[in-house]
């Protein structure tokens, strides 16, 4: 698996924050609820993505060794007034250019807690740009608004998900993704439409062992495929098997069974 280059992750999470902002300040209606995260407003998850960039901008300005708790970031918690889209705006904007300016600073190899494996400041670049990626996603869903984003960090969404889920898997017995172990059991996302050179395939194994993954065509228990934005937010489960574009063959079961397992973050 290759990495995309430090610098695209930090642009890139820098496009979907002022996309993001775009739609903050567009008059949408900051207090209706997001289908996706039904818990949330669309303040909520704003607030979510600018505090999560707080978070990861001291864990990586301080070089952290350890876990940094929420209620010692500054500024976590965004602007004291709800509803006022120009104060969440410019709290939104400083998250992400404190953030920016971290990363890019330590470079992707510099040491740095995180809660997986890859404790770097890379691991905080990448994580970013599909926290902000996604949550977009949630969004821009909300509001009804076409949604796109770049097909080679499409795909590295995929594998970062697929690296995440395999290390819960390893890493926290208790959690609902241990019920992925079995024998003879796979699937296979595939793209379509993508551009010529970029791998957008994968085969998912789900083995005794935990779960086994890797870039490639071959033949599998269920298959989902579709535009590649479209089989990123499936996976995601921000869009429903049956939405526009989407296919599923094989033993759909299977992959309900995925998703119901694979939903934490």
């Amino acid at each position: 698996m290759t990495l995309l280059p430090h610098d695209r992750y930090c642009d890139e999470t820098a496009h979907q924050i002022r996309q993001l902002r775009a739609l903050v300040t567009s008059g949408a209606d900051l207090a209706a609820t997001v289908p996706t995260c039904p818990d949330w407003s669309l303040e909520d998850l704003v607030r979510h993505v600018g505090g999560a960039l707080r978070w990861a901008e001291l864990l990586v300005r301080t070089r952290a060794v350890a876990e940094i708790p929420e209620e010692r970031v500054p500024g976590y918690a965004g602007p004291r007034a709800r509803g006022d889209a120009a104060a969440l705006d410019a709290w939104l904007a400083e998250s992400a250019a404190a953030a920016d300016r971290a990363l890019r600073e330590a470079g992707p190899d510099a040491a740095v807690w995180s809660w997986a494996g890859t404790r770097t400041a890379g691991f905080w670049a990448r994580r970013m740009t599909h926290e902000v990626t996604v949550h977009r996603a949630d969004a821009t869903l909300a509001a009804g608004l076409p949604y796109e984003v770049a097909p080679e960090v499409a795909a590295d969404a995929v594998d970062e998900w697929l690296e995440i889920v395999r290390f819960v898997q390893r890493t926290v017995p208790g959690d609902a993704v241990r019920e992925l172990r079995g024998p003879g059991r796979s699937i296979h996302l595939h793209a379509t439409g993508t551009p010529p050179g970029l791998d957008a395939e994968w085969i998912v194994d789900l083995t005794e062992e935990g779960i086994d993954w890797r870039r490639g065509h071959e033949r599998a228990t269920v298959v989902l495929s579709g535009p590649l934005t479209s089989v990123l937010l499936a996976f995601y489960r921000r869009l429903p098997l049956d939405a526009p574009g989407l296919e599923v063959r094989g033993e759909r079961a299977l992959l309900e069974f995925w998703l119901e397992r694979a939903t934490f973050g």
